[in-house]
């Protein structure tokens, strides 16, 4: 399977894209950005990551039973 990835420079920033996967990320050098590319679409894949329990998120001052996702249209740059 041929993965098609775009890298670019913008600025002081590269930027890399996963076509097939919809995921981009940047990095201040070019190593940097594939590097996170890797993990973002790890991620995406559901590879690695996990989701936070409750205690961790009342950590961080959310209450897990008003943490609602999936109910509002996703802002226009997420579009």
């Amino acid at each position: 399977m041929v993965q098609e990835i775009r890298l670019t420079k913008e600025g002081g920033w590269w930027v890399a894209i996963d076509v097939e996967a919809g995921v981009t990320t940047q990095g201040e050098t070019r190593t940097e950005a594939l590097e996170n590319l890797d993990d973002a679409v790890a991620l995406r894949k559901g590879e690695i990551g996990r989701e936070p329990t409750n205690e961790e998120l009342r950590t961080l001052g959310i209450e897990p039973a008003d943490n609602t996702t999936g109910d509002e249209e996703p802002p226009d740059v997420l579009a």
